[in-house]
């Protein structure tokens, strides 16, 4: 794990951003299962630049009386009885996931975390269905608001898809590895890292050329 000593409190109003992917057994999150999540934290470089800090995954056990639908397990290729998942509940996934998210949000003095998503009305819904299934009091994260890297695709590199936007941004890509909860986080927090960061190079050509 690598931390910043720059907080990155003041870029995005308090908040810190956290890539959120998550792998499923459908798309109703209260009826179907939540199989796989990850969480990639960004933070600032020396140069204030994004970069991704740290990288966490567990599979998930499938809550009582969760659907499993089989066309959704085709796709993302999971087997949620495979005795290899390695697999653990709801609640202590979410734990393993929310304790280093709320260490680097007071590292970084943010007031709270922000999910970042391809999509992300999909992985916030399950995200806040699965808090409130295990009671958790308090989540790290802003329970409505995201940042969606499928927008920021088609503004800079007219592509929603997240393979196809990766690879427009120079990025690589590899498709068998694709629907893996860490796979797919990493790839996302890449692309918003850059994203951001030349924005920031866009923002001082602009001044430069102000000044001249």
């Amino acid at each position: 794990m690598t931390t910043s000593t720059i907080p990155i409190d003041k870029r995005f109003r308090g908040y810190l951003p956290v890539v959120i992917d998550i792998e499923t057994a459908g798309f109703n999150a209260k009826k179907h299962a939540l199989l796989e999540i990850a969480a990639v934290i960004v933070e600032f470089d020396d140069n204030r630049d994004l970069f991704i800090t740290e990288r966490h995954s567990t599979h998930v056990i499938p809550f009582k009386n969760a659907e499993l639908d089989e066309a959704a397990l085709r796709f993302n290729g999971i087997d949620p009885h495979h005795p290899f998942r390695m697999a653990v509940e709801e609640l202590e996934a979410l734990q393993a996931l929310f304790n280093p998210i709320a260490k680097a949000i007071k590292r970084n003095n943010c007031k709270r975390a922000i999910l970042v998503g391809h999509n992300p009305a999909f992985d916030i819904a399950f995200l806040n269905a699965a808090i409130h299934r295990t009671k958790i009091k308090r989540s790290p994260f802003h329970p409505f608001s995201t940042f969606d890297t499928a927008t920021l695709g088609g503004l800079v590199y007219q592509q929603t898809v997240l393979s196809k936007i990766v690879q427009s941004a120079g990025l690589s890509w590899e498709d068998e590895k694709a629907h893996s909860a860490l796979y797919d986080a990493e790839k996302t927090a890449e692309l918003f890292c850059l994203i951001v960061n030349r924005w920031k190079q866009l923002e001082a050509v602009v001044t430069a050329n102000e000044e001249q």
